[in-house]
């Protein structure tokens, strides 16, 4: 099981690496690709530290700088040819199946469907999926799916039974060795 634990600082990286993540996504929304950068140099060092993936979100400029491993990229975000050509580990959102397969199509090494709840953490994120929209991803492509949007300790294992792969938290990066206990258990 994949966790992907979207972080804004080292410390909430760093808590993410002990609670048990494999993905630390830097998500730094909305600024110049030099504060990403700043800011995100200690949160990589965390990541490589932890010999855990590092993933910039919505800047392959940033992640490139930054020496990671690949980028989130969102369905309005470009980027997607100079990250592959970067070889980049590739994810993009996607919140239907036919942009799930289009993300595929576009050479996606992981899909992000959601939001499968609704989330304060992206207001814009639109209508939430459920479990179904997020099951009907996972059949559809044959990539990975990780499934973002409302997950915490008490849904998480739901969302590895509708066949995701993974899941990312960024209010539950708090409690990141809840959301992984919970779903060990359920696989158990």
């Amino acid at each position: 099981m994949k966790l992907h634990c979207l972080v804004e600082d080292a410390e909430t990286a760093t808590g993410a690496a002990q609670g048990g993540a494999t993905v630390i996504q830097l998500r730094l929304k909305n600024l110049p690709t030099a504060d990403v950068i700043e800011r995100g140099r200690a949160i990589a060092e965390v990541a490589r530290a932890a010999r855990i993936t590092f993933v910039v979100n919505d800047d392959v400029e940033a992640a490139l700088a930054l020496g990671a491993d690949g980028v989130h990229l969102g369905r309005d975000d470009e980027g997607k040819d100079r990250a592959r050509a970067a070889s980049l580990l590739l994810g993009l959102s996607a919140s239907d199946v036919g942009e799930a397969l289009a993300g595929a199509e576009q050479g996606a090494d992981y899909i992000g469907a959601g939001p499968v709840w609704a989330t304060p953490s992206k207001r814009d994120a639109g209508e939430a999926i459920g479990l179904d929209g997020l099951a009907a991803i996972c059949e559809a492509v044959r990539v990975p799916v990780v499934a973002i949007g409302g997950i915490d300790a008490s849904n998480a294992a739901d969302c590895m039974v509708a066949g995701a792969e993974g899941v990312a938290v960024i209010r539950a990066v708090s409690d990141a060795a809840a959301v992984r206990a919970a779903v060990d258990a359920a696989a158990r």
